[in-house]
């Protein structure tokens, strides 16, 4: 395989989560203070996320799967970028709340169309490697984007923060610009054909390929409550870590810095040993010992303990997600991927809003801590179900790597 075009779409990609670290954690210190250090209010930022699923997934499946998927990512980083470079100069919560959703509606389409175009740019044999160094790149930003973001804070501001931000996103869409076009010509549709009667025949088509494979189903939807659990912890995590452990911002920003090493020594590892890992098992210890790190980050009293925590934690879930994306690009044909994606994603983000809402009012009313407990808990026991649905012996074909 030549691997001149993957590395060009891994760049892109390491340049986009570098920027949106920075972003990441400037934007939660900005709402942190101009709302007095409320869990809530933070909280509203990662309900924001599944919300700006919930209103694109309906439409933009139909569009993904029959529209240009590199000029569509281009042009989605482009967008995003004049959106990010506008936030700084917004003093309203309601208007950074808007504009970020706007934001996070363009991410959610842009990572559903990106799949896609891996999927299609990457042969099968090859898939499980490549995701490893797609989470090692990604779990860079967990590295170099607190750390740009700290030195930002102290020669500048938290605004200079999201304005690297805005240009990595140009960055990443000049990078794109350079890949190979992979949709020929009788494949893209113009928007005006992509009617409600066409949306409605997609939705059909979903449903019923769900109900034809419905152990693959089952699985995403499994993943999908992953990601639900980690939502609903991590709303409250920089809360918990600035007002139960008492960081200081510098402390949080390293803490961070921790868990991207977390992931980076994950994703190496699976790197090294993609044709030896199996699918199943990468996916089922990781929903087990994630919620396992959580729990000693719960418990934590001190910034050793905290960051042992932390490191478990993102260890694990890139264990699970590259597993999981894996099984997902193998047995979802390219031509549903998009629509599949984003109708089946509406039950994640659905339960994600409940989750991150539900979490961030007891922080508030009860107390940070118990709740995290709990949360952790909770997310354990579904951990344990989800590692029986994929150790099943007799599922045993659907995790080869072949």
């Amino acid at each position: 395989m030549n691997w001149k075009d993957p590395i060009l779409l891994l760049v892109g990609v390491g340049i986009s989560n570098v920027g949106a670290w920075v972003y990441l954690l400037a934007l939660n210190l900005t709402v942190l203070s101009m709302t007095g250090n409320s869990p809530l209010a933070v909280g509203i930022l990662y309900v924001l996320i599944p919300l700006a699923t919930l209103l694109t997934d309906v439409w933009a499946g139909s569009y993904i799967d029959r529209l240009n998927k590199r000029t569509l990512m281009i042009t989605l980083d482009i967008v995003r970028a004049c959106l990010i470079f506008c936030l700084p100069f917004l003093n309203s919560l309601v208007l950074i709340y808007a504009v970020v959703l706007l934001i996070n509606m363009g991410s959610s389409m842009f990572g559903s169309t990106a799949i896609v175009y891996m999927t299609k740019l990457i042969p099968k044999r090859e898939r499980q490697r490549f995701n490893s160094l797609r989470n090692f790149i990604e779990s860079s930003g967990f590295i170099l984007g607190p750390s740009i973001a700290g030195v930002l804070f102290i020669v500048s501001s938290p605004n200079m923060a999201i304005f690297v931000n805005a240009i990595a996103l140009l960055l990443s869409a000049f990078v794109i610009m350079l890949l190979p076009n992979l949709d020929s010509k009788d494949e893209e549709v113009v928007y005006e054909r992509v009617t409600l009667a066409v949306m409605k025949e997609d939705w059909k088509m979903v449903v019923a390929f769900g109900q034809k494979h419905t152990h693959v189903t089952w699985v995403y939807l499994l993943f999908g409550g992953f990601v639900v659990f980690l939502a609903g912890i991590d709303s409250i995590e920089a809360a918990f870590a600035r007002t139960v452990l008492l960081f200081s911002e510098s402390t949080y920003g390293f803490l961070v810095a921790i868990a991207g090493l977390g992931m980076v020594a994950s994703s190496l590892l699976n790197a090294w040993f993609a044709k030896v890992f199996k699918i199943n098992v990468l996916i089922g210890v990781g929903a087990v010992v994630a919620p396992i790190g959580y729990l000693i980050f719960a418990f934590s009293h001190t910034f050793l303990i905290a960051a042992i925590g932390v490191f478990i934690v993102t260890f694990a879930i890139t264990f699970a997600h590259i597993g999981f994306l894996t099984f997902y690009q193998h047995h979802i044909p390219v031509s549903i991927m998009g629509r599949f994606t984003n109708l089946v994603g509406m039950i994640e983000a659905g339960f994600t809003i409940v989750a991150v809402a539900l979490i961030g009012i007891f922080a508030e009313w009860i107390a940070i801590r118990p709740v995290y407990i709990f949360s952790s808990v909770a997310f354990l026991l579904f951990g344990f179900y989800m590692y029986t649905v994929v150790m099943n012996k007799g599922k045993k074909s659907y995790y080869e790597n072949e």
